[in-house]
């Protein structure tokens, strides 16, 4: 079995396959990597990931390395969201209800497949 060596941080213009990639290039290459997924909670991360790309989040691409030549892109949105999606978020949870405490919805993040 190969050995795991470790993971660099690329940036996106130095790899060529996703040097160009746009927002919504980024979006697609999402939905058609990680969309076909079976299970609500699954489908709902993949919005939410569309939702931050299409909101500014940074993408995060590192290159996985084996002993045995073998190596991967592994391809994430930033933990550090961007201004704009926090406050699209805050906008999907609809009127605060004083009385009740708390807004009219609830924003689910999905859970990653």
């Amino acid at each position: 079995m190969a050995k795991f060596l470790g993971e660099e941080l690329l940036k996106q213009e130095d790899v060529e396959i996703f040097k160009n990639f746009s927002k919504s290039d980024w979006a697609m290459y999402f939905i058609e990597k990680w969309g076909q997924i079976e299970g609500q909670e699954h489908r709902g991360w993949v919005l939410d990931q569309v939702a931050r790309i299409l909101n500014g989040t940074p993408i995060i691409i590192k290159l996985a390395s084996w002993d045995d030549g073998y190596t991967e892109y592994r391809v994430s949105t930033s933990e550090q969201v961007s201004e704009e999606y926090q406050k699209w978020c805050i906008s999907m949870l609809g009127e605060y209800d004083e009385k009740q405490g708390c807004y009219e919805y609830f924003y689910n993040e999905g859970i990653a497949p």
